[in-house]
């Protein structure tokens, strides 16, 4: 069979034909969209995962931050005799000085639940509605959206 094959190729060159078929290009874009089709979504999902991951590696960073926080401050998150880092409380620059380094589209929000307890709410600027919800009471974060 490969020889065959080799045969009329070779039969085509002597008689001077060269180059591919209509047929044969036909063919190879074909394939080539195919399987565009079946990349480009998979490569969306991608991006999305990846947006959700900062959001979450952001609360999780903050959370970190807040903990550092309180070490210095007898357990609690808010502190009115520290007229630097009075509270956590905002949207987590205050926490740069405890190791916390946002990240560019993740927007978050702390607010302080009494003296010994906080809520982070996350947000990626590209993922629309979707909410990450972050308590210190439980540890756990919640997804809406």
């Amino acid at each position: 069979m490969i020889a065959t094959i080799n045969n009329a190729i070779a039969k085509k060159r002597e008689d001077g034909e060269k180059g591919f078929t209509l047929i044969e290009l036909l063919v190879v874009i074909l394939i080539i969209g195919v399987l565009a089709a079946i990349a480009i979504p998979a490569f969306l999902n991608q991006r999305q995962g990846a947006w959700e991951a900062q959001v979450k590696s952001d609360i999780a960073n903050a959370a970190i931050a807040a903990e550092s926080y309180s070490v210095g401050h007898n357990g609690q998150y808010a502190d009115a005799t520290d007229t630097a880092h009075p509270t956590i409380a905002g949207d987590g620059t205050q926490l740069k000085t405890f190791g916390f380094n946002p990240t560019a589209d993740v927007n978050l929000a702390i607010t302080l639940d009494g003296t010994t307890g906080y809520t982070i709410v996350g947000t990626h600027d590209s993922l629309g509605t979707k909410t990450f919800t972050y308590k210190s009471t439980d540890g756990k974060t919640t997804i809406t959206g």
